[in-house]
């Protein structure tokens, strides 16, 4: 293969042109420090800038974490203190309706034994006064048994057909 070089003959060594060579160099020396200048140093500020706010960003975002499993633990925290008071209420509320149950019966008892003694001294007045009233009953139909008996001497045929009929009066007079 061979290379055709541009202003050499074909055969011929080329020479070196170290004017291009410097010239370019000095060009592209140039032209790095102009990009290092005016396209590097911004993109690279650039880059920085946008580093610095992604690290923030992140940090926040972080921070919001944090505070968000704080806020969290507080609510778990609360939800557990809530549970225990309304357990706590409820025992009581229990324990205060057993308290008065037993009350109510106890005052129920009471109050039924005091309706009891009641009627049973109800009870025992009205025998005793029927009893009385009997006994008076019996004693005047006695009287009159008595004094009729006096006042007629009667056989005893006639003496139990009285008592019978007087028998007969007590018992449709109650």
């Amino acid at each position: 293969m061979q290379f055709l070089i541009l202003g050499a003959a074909a055969g011929e060594h080329p020479a070196l042109n170290t004017g291009d060579i410097v010239y370019q160099l000095a060009a592209f020396l140039i032209l790095l420090v102009l990009l290092r200048k005016f396209a590097w140093g911004p993109l690279m500020g650039i880059m920085k800038e946008r580093q610095s706010h992604i690290s923030s960003e992140i940090d926040a975002a972080e921070n919001s974490r944090k505070e968000a499993k704080r806020y969290l633990e507080e609510q778990v925290e609360e939800l557990k203190k809530a549970r225990e008071e309304a357990k706590a209420i409820i025992d009581n509320a229990k324990k205060q309706g057993e308290v008065q149950g037993e009350a109510i019966i106890k005052a129920s008892r009471e109050e039924s034994e005091r309706v009891k003694e009641s009627a049973l001294a109800e009870i025992a007045s009205e025998k005793e006064k029927a009893v009385a009233t009997l006994r008076q009953e019996v004693a005047a139909l006695s009287v009159k048994i008595a004094s009729k008996v006096i006042a007629k001497e009667l056989d005893e045929s006639s003496q139990e057909k009285l008592i019978n009929e007087y028998l007969q009066e007590v018992g449709e007079s109650r």
